[in-house]
């Protein structure tokens, strides 16, 4: 087999990648192509800004993201810490006895079948309310 002998600019662009492996990790990762980079290397030069940046984008979405999830957890510690403990027992309280009311329901519409049907397929019954939660 013989090799064909590529192209100057082409000899050129291969040593700019060479010089520049962030270049590589952007083909690997999916965000370029190389006959994308190649094009805008040619039409672009050298010198274009999308060279210096392409490396630190990630770096910059990465540090976005530690933002966003410092700042989400910083939300959540400020409800919880503007929470009134009763209101709450009073809310799971509610819920509680909602979720008995929707079992009780849901147990008065199986009762018809689950006479007919002997064996391990009966449910068994739980706790009359799902959530105990007790004042300290």
């Amino acid at each position: 087999m013989t090799q064909k002998k590529l192209h100057p600019s082409v000899l050129q662009f291969k040593e700019f990648v060479k010089n520049n492996p962030h270049i590589i990790k952007e083909v690997r990762s999916g965000k370029a192509t190389w006959q994308e980079l190649y094009e805008d290397w040619y039409l672009l030069g050298e010198e274009d800004t999308r060279w210096q940046t392409m490396g630190t984008e990630k770096e910059q979405e990465s540090k976005t993201d530690q933002e966003s999830k410092n700042d989400w957890l910083s939300n959540i510690m400020g409800m919880v810490k503007k929470m009134d403990p009763n209101q709450m027992q009073g809310h799971i309280n509610n819920l509680s006895q909602a979720l008995g009311a929707i079992q009780g329901v849901i147990s008065q519409f199986q009762g018809g079948n689950v006479n007919s049907v002997s064996g391990p397929l009966k449910p068994q019954e739980g706790p009359k309310h799902p959530f105990a939660f007790r004042k300290d």
